[in-house]
């Protein structure tokens, strides 16, 4: 009347691959078993036909028989285990691909929901008027006060070029004054040399050029 609930260990995926394996190998061995049980009374019916006892042979290969049919039946056991590990591991698979994609499809939707259109409408509304506030601070900040607001930047600008048209008439004066003065002419060298006396050149004498003279003199006595 009431269904057995399954436990979770009875539904884990992986434990049920780790059962269908043990006893995949637990049936290989016993198959393994069983073919040595074959050929050996193979040879037992061999034995026997050498030594004529018919009857004792046909046993033996009755009994052989007997084993290899058991033998399919543990090989078809294993066909369907394969079978069945297989289809678990794709399942597996599959499942664990699901869980991803649906793991990545709740990421992005929580993404999505935290910075949905219409906040990222409102928070780029409010950052360009914070902007617009900043830009007219500054300009508040930036503007003349007191007496230098009250100055005329057209009077101020007439007043520069008049200081700018003054300056160039005073280099033009000065240009003019230079242009005008005549150069005063350079006196020729030549007369004025020509003019000048000339004085004679006294040679003057060493003690050795005067001895000669005097030892002229003495012998003349």
């Amino acid at each position: 009347m009431f269904k057995r609930k399954k436990s979770k260990k009875e539904t884990d995926p992986m434990l049920s691959l780790h059962k269908l394996n043990e006893t995949l190998e637990t049936l290989e061995k016993k198959e393994h078993v069983l073919e040595k049980k074959a050929a050996a009374e193979i040879q037992k019916a061999k034995d026997f036909s050498r030594a004529k006892n018919k009857r004792a042979a046909l046993q033996c290969l009755k009994l052989k028989k007997q084993i290899e049919e058991q033998m399919d039946r543990l090989r078809n056991m294993q066909l369907r285990l394969h079978d069945q590990i297989i289809v678990l591991e794709g399942t597996k698979l599959t499942t664990d691909t699901f869980d991803t994609l649906r793991s990545g499809a709740a990421a992005m939707k929580a993404m999505n929901k935290a910075t949905n259109i219409e906040e990222l409408d409102k928070t780029m509304d409010e950052i360009n008027e914070q902007t617009e506030n900043m830009k007219q601070i500054q300009e508040a900040l930036a503007a003349p006060v007191g007496a230098a607001a009250d100055f005329d930047e057209d009077e101020l600008e007439a007043e520069l070029e008049e200081l700018e048209n003054a300056d160039l008439e005073q280099e033009s004066v000065k240009q003019a004054t230079i242009t005008a003065t005549p150069a005063m002419p350079d006196a020729p060298v030549s007369n004025l040399a020509s003019k000048l006396p000339i004085k004679p050149v006294t040679m003057l004498k060493t003690e050795d050029e005067d001895e000669p003279a005097s030892l002229q003199a003495e012998m003349a006595l």
